[in-house]
């Protein structure tokens, strides 16, 4: 009998594990929705937010972690960061994509039923490729160490031609014009032999700056190991003699790692899983932001799941808000006695970013701060013109809630002039664009870049529910969404906990010490 067996009365109380935890997002939904989550987390502003939060934390490198320190987890969920993965071309983001997936199809071949191989045959596989990432981690080092001091030459090349270009009488146009050349020399003046001098020594520092960098791609960075550690983390609980392998996985990243949730979902079905791979648009699940995040879904396979084994039988996470087309969507008001809070047969309307936040400030009228119309202006540019700033104005969802959104500018509707009071939301205000509750207890530094980085939470409960109950009916389904969603909006912090650190395992629950 499986430890989930045990538990008889639906929705089941899972013991989730959130691996690379961040602030909370997911861990928030869970807990409204009546789950136990512990989370590993390594950064000490995403850990003081969590302690604050009262959520569950061993704070660390997920990599001084193992599955086998916590036998009792039942589901595993995690956002693993990842480099930039592009599938087109032949540069750094596609080399980055084609090693992880080699790394993965390795460790496929190493489990496959038909290989036969033992759990220590298992190991010395995962080990091997650990410590081929090791090497290559410290080798990057060695060149990031040898690139600084490159960068610090050439700093000092630029000063000294600036010198002398002031002592060979240059006003300051020409020096900048000159200086704005560096990248394409020829056509410089480089008459006079001290000038020349340092043209040539820029030069080849120029050349060898470039080759280091090229040597950097080649090798990659620490976070393609990073990726790698939920499958591990399955693996091991699943071929691992005496463990009893997770009863489901959820993971979470940018577009650009589906094709890493591929080959994921080939390995899971291999160890007996049931799978799913989605492309969630935010504002189809209540969200005010406009945001894609690649989900990969897993469940044992077990009697009462449909369609048996394969990639992507397990159902999709049903939408319930229409999608956000820019050119397209005026803003619509919610259709007379239904809350946009709801999931409903027909799509309801997407949520505004004044709608979010006049609900926010309901509960909490001294986090929020009533605005007129307004227009938020990125702080990023938009069609590769970084002068081309994105806009969206106050009844339109946001745009993607990014480490940036502190610098988000907001001003009056159709101008450019800031509000004369409260011109940049606060960390609550973003925060409720993320969905998370307006009394979450954001601490630590850098609290934009928490936020950005974080899973909004009201798609994580979407996401849980999906896949941690597939029992419900859709009248079940529709209430458990309705209550979860005002919980959460509600949700206030606990007593602030103490995180863990690795070792300190006496008397927590996922242990058994």
């Amino acid at each position: 009998m499986s430890h989930i067996d045990k538990i008889s009365s639906p929705p089941a109380v899972f013991r989730i594990l959130d691996l690379f935890a961040g602030p909370g997002g997911l861990d928030v939904a869970a807990e409204v929705l009546g789950h136990q989550v512990t989370g590993i987390e390594w950064d000490a502003d995403a850990c003081a937010t969590r302690r604050a939060a009262g959520m569950d934390t061993f704070k660390g490198d997920v990599r001084r972690f193992r599955a086998s320190f916590f036998p009792h987890a039942q589901v595993l969920t995690g956002g693993p960061p990842c480099q930039t993965f592009t599938v087109a071309g032949h540069g750094a983001g596609r080399r980055a994509l084609d090693q992880v997936l080699q790394y993965i199809e390795r460790l496929h071949a190493a489990v496959r039923p038909e290989s036969g191989q033992s759990w220590e045959q298992i190991f010395r596989t995962w080990r091997k490729i650990s410590e081929e990432l090791r090497q290559r981690e410290l080798e990057a080092l060695e060149v990031k160490e040898e690139k600084r001091k490159v960068e610090e030459l050439r700093a000092k090349g630029r000063k000294a031609m600036r010198n002398r270009l002031k002592e060979l009488g240059s006003t300051p146009a020409d020096i900048k014009k000159f200086m704005k050349c560096l990248k394409d020399p020829q056509d410089l003046d480089d008459s006079d032999e001290e000038l020349s001098g340092l043209l040539k020594e820029f030069s080849d520092l120029d050349h060898r700056l470039n080759k280091l960098k090229d040597k950097l791609e080649e090798l990659g960075d620490e976070r393609t190991g990073l990726v790698l550690q939920p499958l591990w983390w399955v693996i091991e609980r699943s071929r691992r003699p005496g463990s009893e392998p997770y009863e489901a996985v959820v993971l979470e990243q940018v577009q650009a790692v589906m094709p890493v949730w591929k080959k994921y979902a080939e390995v899971l079905v291999s160890l007996g899983y049931r799978t799913r791979r989605q492309l969630m648009h935010t504002e189809a699940f209540g969200v005010p932001q406009t945001r894609r995040r690649a989900v990969l879904m897993a469940r044992l396979d077990r009697t009462g799941l449909p369609n048996g084994p394969g990639l992507d039988r397990l159902p999709s996470v049903p939408e319930t808000h229409e999608h956000y087309h820019r050119a397209f969507s005026p803003a619509r008001p919610t259709k007379a006695g239904r809350a946009d809070t709801l999931p409903l047969d027909a799509p309801q309307p997407w949520v505004s970013m004044e709608k979010a936040l006049e609900r926010a400030r309901k509960i909490s009228p001294s986090k929020v701060h009533k605005r007129p119309a307004f227009t938020v202006i990125s702080n990023y540019g938009t069609g590769g013109v970084p002068e081309a700033r994105g806009r969206r104005d106050h009844d339109a969802p946001s745009a993607t809630i990014t480490g940036k959104v502190s610098r988000n500018r907001v001003v009056h509707k159709g101008t450019d002039t800031d509000l004369a009071r409260h011109a940049r939301f606060t960390p609550a205000e973003a925060g409720v664009l993320q969905t998370f509750p307006v009394a979450y207890p954001w601490s630590g530094n850098d609290v934009a870049q928490q936020i950005g980085n974080a899973v909004p939470p009201r798609l994580a409960l979407h996401v849980l529910r999906q896949v941690l109950e597939p029992e419900l009916s859709d009248d079940e389904a529709r209430d458990r969404l309705k209550k979860a969603v005002a919980k959460l909006e509600a949700w206030k912090p606990g007593e602030p906990v103490k995180f863990r650190e690795s070792g300190d395992w006496e008397g927590h629950p996922l242990t058994g010490r």
